[in-house]
C-alpha cells in the first residue's frame, strides 16, 4: 500500500515525508536548471568578449603591404589583424623590413625584406624574454644536438659553452645520425625541432615562430601543450604521451576548455589553470616565480642525457619549479615526490652502465667496428639509454605509469638481456670466452 493510503498518526507521518521529500526534490531541480543557466550565461559572456577581442584591427587599413596581401595571402593578413602586436600597433614593416645589405634580405616590391624574421627582429620589442631564450636549450644547445660543434663559428662556440644547458656535449651518435640520413631526409626530420635554435645569416640565433605560430601570436596557442606536442613526442621524449596519461593531462583533457588561456602574462593563478601543463610548469609565471624563456631553468636533472647527473644550478632550479607546484601541493608531498623520482632516475642510471659493461668486452677486443649505426649491435646499444632510458624517466618525473614501464623499463630490461646475449655469441665466435 501506498504512503497515501495508510490511516492515522503513522500514515500522517508517512503522508508529510512523501509530501517533503517531493518539495526538496522540486528545490534541487530549480537549483540545477539555474545553475545551468548561469553557466550558460557566463559561457555565452566569455565567447562575447572573445569575440570582441578578434576584432580585425587591419579592417580598413591603408598600409601598403595589408593592402596588397588581403589579396595574395588573406589568412595571413586576417590572422595578424586579430593579433596583440597588430592591436599595439605593430606593422608588418616593422618584422619584416630591412636594409638592404642586411644577411638574408631579399628585394620585394621596392624594398628590402626577410620572409622570415630572426630573432634579431623579435629581440627590439622582447629583449628580456629573447635573452632568456638564447640561454636555454631551445637556443644553440638544440641545433648544436643535432649538426655538433664543428659546424658553429667562433662567436656561437663561445655563445654555446657560455649556456649551462650546454654543459653535457651533444651525443656524437645523434650527430651521426643526422650525417648518415643526409639532407633530403632531415629538412623533414631532425630539422623540424632542431632548427628552434637555428642560426640566421644575420648572426643571430633561433626561431621563435617554432612556438609562437604567425601570424596570430596567440597566448592561448602558445600556452596550449598540444603546441609542445610537435616536438616533445615520439620513443625519445615522448612528453606530450606522458602528460596525457598523468593526472594533470587528465585534467587538462576533461577541464581545459574552461581554463582562462588569454590570461596577462605573469599574472596566471590556480584560478585561471588549475593543473599543470608544460607553458605552466616550464614557462610562465605561476604563484611566486616569474614567466621566463629559459625552458630549463626550472629543471632539476639532465634527463635527456645517456647517464642523468643534476644541473649546475640544481638547487635554484628546484626551488623555481616547486614555487609553481606550492600552489596545489603540499611541501610534504613535493618533497617526498621529489625523493623518489631521483631514486628512479638513478636506478635507470645504473641500468645504463651496465650496458656499457656488458659493450666493454667487445671494445677491448677489437669487436666493435669505428663506424656508427653499421651495425645491429649498434641500434640496441643506443635505443637502449635514447628511447627507453629517457623515457623512463621523463614517466617518473611527469607521473606516466605506462611509460615508465612498458615503453621504459620493460624495454631497458629487454635491451639488456639482448645485448648480453649478442655479446656472447661475438665473444664465442672469436673464441675469446674460454669456453
Amino acid at each position: 500500500m501506498s504512503d497515501f493510503g495508510v490511516t492515522g498518526h503513522d500514515g500522517a507521518v508517512r503522508r508529510w515525508w512523501s509530501v517533503g521529500r517531493l518539495a526538496i526534490l522540486g528545490f534541487a531541480g530549480v537549483l540545477m536548471v539555474l545553475g545551468v543557466v548561469l553557466i550558460i550565461l557566463a559561457t555565452s559572456d566569455r565567447d562575447l568578449a572573445a569575440e570582441e577581442e578578434r576584432e580585425n584591427v587591419l579592417a580598413g587599413s591603408d598600409n601598403v603591404c595589408v593592402g596588397c596581401h588581403a589579396n595574395t595571402t588573406p589568412g595571413i593578413v586576417d590572422q595578424y589583424g586579430h593579433s596583440t602586436m597588430a592591436a599595439a600597433n605593430v606593422s608588418c614593416q616593422d618584422c619584416h623590413e630591412v636594409a638592404a645589405d642586411h644577411p638574408g634580405a631579399v628585394a620585394h616590391e621596392d624594398t628590402w625584406v626577410l620572409a622570415d624574421p630572426t630573432t634579431a627582429m623579435c629581440e627590439r620589442c622582447h629583449p628580456a624574454e629573447t635573452r632568456q631564450y638564447l640561454a636555454s636549450r631551445h637556443g644553440i644547445p638544440a641545433y648544436v644536438a643535432m649538426v655538433g660543434k664543428e659546424w658553429l663559428s667562433g662567436d656561437l662556440l663561445a655563445m654555446y659553452d657560455s649556456i649551462p644547458e650546454a654543459a653535457p656535449n651533444p651525443n656524437e651518435e645523434r650527430n651521426a645520425l643526422y650525417a648518415l640520413e643526409g639532407p633530403a631526409v632531415t629538412r623533414f626530420a631532425c630539422e623540424g625541432c632542431h632548427n628552434i635554435g637555428r642560426p640566421a645569416p644575420d648572426g643571430s640565433v633561433g626561431e621563435c615562430q617554432q612556438c609562437h605560430l604567425r601570424h596570430e601570436f596567440s597566448l592561448e596557442q602558445a600556452r596550449k601543450p598540444e603546441t609542445c606536442n610537435a616536438c616533445h613526442i615520439g620513443p625519445d621524449h615522448p612528453q606530450w604521451e606522458i602528460y596525457q596519461e598523468s593526472p594533470h593531462g587528465i585534467a587538462y583533457a576533461t577541464g581545459g576548455y574552461r581554463w582562462n588561456w588569454e590570461v596577462e602574462p605573469g599574472r596566471a593563478t590556480v584560478m585561471d589553470i588549475p593543473a599543470a601543463t608544460c607553458a605552466l610548469c616550464h614557462v610562465s609565471g605561476f604563484g611566486g616565480t616569474g614567466t621566463t624563456h629559459d625552458v630549463g631553468e626550472r629543471l632539476t636533472w639532465y634527463l635527456f642525457t645517456p647517464v642523468s647527473e643534476m644541473r649546475p644550478n640544481a638547487d635554484d632550479n628546484r626551488v623555481r619549479m616547486q614555487t609553481v607546484c606550492l600552489e596545489c601541493h603540499n611541501q610534504g608531498f613535493i618533497d617526498a615526490f621529489y625523493s623518489d623520482a631521483a631514486a628512479a632516475t638513478l636506478a635507470v642510471n645504473e641500468w645504463v652502465l651496465e650496458s656499457r659493461e656488458i659493450m666493454q668486452p667487445l671494445a677491448e677486443a677489437g669487436l666493435l667496428t669505428p663506424e656508427p649505426f653499421d651495425d645491429p649491435i649498434d641500434y640496441v646499444f643506443f635505443e637502449l639509454w635514447h628511447h627507453w632510458g629517457r623515457t623512463a624517466k621523463f614517466g617518473a618525473w611527469m607521473q606516466g605509469p605506462d611509460y615508465t614501464q612498458w615503453h621504459g623499463a620493460y624495454e631497458v630490461l629487454s635491451d639488456l638481456a639482448e645485448l648480453r646475449e649478442m655479446v656472447v655469441e661475438r665473444l664465442d665466435a672469436a673464441e675469446l670466452t674460454g669456453g
